[in-house]
């Protein structure tokens, strides 16, 4: 338990204790004629010593084993002596404390060079696109509601797909619809629109959200678009509209390699969408949570939110990740439904019940070693990037990911930005061979490795390329999953109920907790150069078939 009044007295009786020592030394000075005053006083010094030792390991004992039961930051609360500031003060009740902090042990930073300045402009792309494979679980021709050459306005519905009753999909800007590009066996990969640069919305109604009820908040978001905004877990698909999910997370954090700081994204949005957003999640869910990471924690704004509760957590990547954050303060059995959005999206959300307008717009950083001015950027989904790094890159053998290089997606130079992604990351492309690079590396990078000198160098960043640096091995247990994910699951393990399909066995691993970005650091570590992001989106898959 805490500190409590009997803790306090414990600590008061070894200070009169021994001022009653001194007086008592002061007593037997003045008369010399006592015989036993000399044995007497060391009698009560040791008595009191044995108490002061013992009143030290108790306190130890407890501090250690409220750390290792309790990984939050009132495990600092526990003890049983009480400090001079609670003897004065007394003890603050921090059970109520809007903030909660946990802190994990496990993980790996990869610290790249490149990160995005803190400088913001308004980027206004000449097309977008709304791309159906950024959604899981999209069928590969979902049903257009639109043909090409037809005028739309932002909001306005595009198509919809038949998994999921109810969702639409829409326009993020108004415009053009100019082209409809097909993949493989005519799979839609991407809707192009034209933007005339008005940004013209459809009309919804403006309303608190609170007026308005449950059905009525996810009748506007689902008409609206912004419904799409919502992941669920398990599987990471867009939230089924039919279900009351146990809670909402807002995710205001990420740890990923050049990831966003969400301290500099919260001071570019309007906190009073970011407010009647939540107003409208709590519609939604009994529970809605705000999830921070140490530099989000720092942003006065925060404070001032209400209706959620606040968790912070600090640690190496992926304490970013929303995935972790959930393990740690909601987890997900089967049967259960989280789920969770992004802070960004929340402010859309706030804007489309406080203006009646739907203006999905971004906050998306420009990063990477070889990009001239890595930097931040003003835009709406979907945006195009030619002319955002046109004439950024030095080099022309690169690589362009839409989101962080551990899970984004590969784009080509005149691509579209990921509906779910705020950060464009560009690294060299690794095609060049390292003579004995395992043996004898010629260039300091990132590694979980020990071996590596460099590793204990923390405040280095580091050139990163694409290169495997290996080929694909035998599948063996190595334990350095586990090292660098901290969660309580046994990802290599579930990796192999997976390839042997499985079933209870990978319901028993924990596979209804994880996504594709929280085993994506297990893919970086992974000596066997497994492709687990791919072999765990087939388990997800086959275990959402199956229910």
């Amino acid at each position: 338990m805490k500190l409590s009044n009997l803790t306090k007295v414990t600590g008061l009786s070894v200070w009169f204790s021994s001022l009653s020592v001194i007086n008592f030394a002061q007593g037997s000075a003045e008369d010399p004629s006592s015989a036993n005053s000399l044995v007497i006083l060391l009698f009560t010094c040791v008595m009191v010593l044995v108490v002061f030792l013992a009143a030290i390991m108790g306190d130890k004992i407890i501090k250690l084993a409220a750390g290792k039961i309790r990984k939050d930051s009132e495990a600092k609360e526990f003890g049983l002596i009480p400090s001079i500031k609670e003897l004065i003060f007394g003890t603050q009740d921090t059970s109520q404390s809007k903030k909660k902090i946990t802190k994990l042990s496990r993980g790996f930073d990869i610290k790249l060079k490149g990160k995005a300045k803190k400088s913001i402009s308004i980027y206004n792309s000449a097309t977008y696109a709304i791309k159906p494979t950024d959604y899981k679980g999209l069928q590969p021709i979902p049903k257009m509601l639109l043909k090409e050459g037809a005028k739309v306005k932002a909001g306005e519905k595009i198509f919809y797909d038949k998994g999921f009753e109810g969702v639409f999909f829409t326009s993020p800007v108004s415009g053009k619809l100019i082209e409809i590009r097909r993949a493989e066996k005519r799979a839609i990969a991407e809707i192009v629109i034209q933007s005339d640069g008005k940004n013209s919305s459809v009309k919804f109604k403006a309303a608190a959200p609170k007026s308005l009820g449950e059905s009525g908040v996810k009748s506007q978001l689902l008409e609206s678009g912004a419904w799409t905004a919502f992941v669920e877990r398990p599987f990471g698909v867009i939230a089924n509209p039919t279900l009351r999910p146990n809670s909402i997370h807002i995710s205001c954090s990420d740890t990923a390699p050049l990831a966003v700081d969400y301290r500099y994204v919260l001071d570019q949005l309007n906190q009073k969408n970011i407010q009647t957003g939540i107003d409208a999640l709590n519609e939604l869910s009994d529970k809605v949570y705000l999830n921070l990471d140490k530099q989000a924690n720092k942003s006065s704004k925060v404070d001032q939110f209400e209706g959620i509760e606040i968790n912070t957590f600090l640690g190496e990547h992926p304490a970013g990740n929303v995935g972790v954050q959930i393990h740690h303060t909601d987890a997900i059995a089967k049967g259960d439904a989280v789920w969770t959005i992004k802070i960004e999206d929340v402010a859309t959300i706030g804007k489309l019940f406080n203006e009646g307008v739907y203006a999905p717009e971004k906050i998306v950083a420009l990063t990477g070693s070889i990009v001239k001015n890595p930097h931040y950027v003003k835009t709406r989904q979907g945006a195009n990037i030619a002319q955002l790094i046109e004439g950024q890159i030095q080099e022309d053998n690169s690589r362009v990911v839409s989101g962080n290089v551990l899970s984004g997606t590969q784009i080509a130079k005149d691509g579209f930005i990921g509906a779910y992604d705020n950060l464009i990351s560009v690294i060299e492309e690794g095609n060049q061979q390292e003579m004995f690079g395992w043996i004898l590396p010629q260039t300091a990078r990132p590694s979980i490795s020990p071996t590596f000198p460099w590793r204990m160098m923390e405040l280095a960043r580091f050139d990163a390329n694409t290169n495997m640096r290996g080929e694909q091995r035998a599948f063996v247990v190595s334990g350095q999953y586990e090292e660098v994910l901290p969660m309580d699951v046994y990802p290599q393990h579930l990796m192999k109920a997976i390839i042997k399909n499985d079933f209870e066995e990978m319901e028993g691993l924990g596979i209804y907790e994880l996504i594709e970005e929280d085993i994506a650091i297990c893919e970086f570590a992974c000596t066997s150069k497994q492709p687990l992001q791919g072999i765990l989106r087939e388990g997800l898959d086959y275990i959402r078939s199956q229910n």
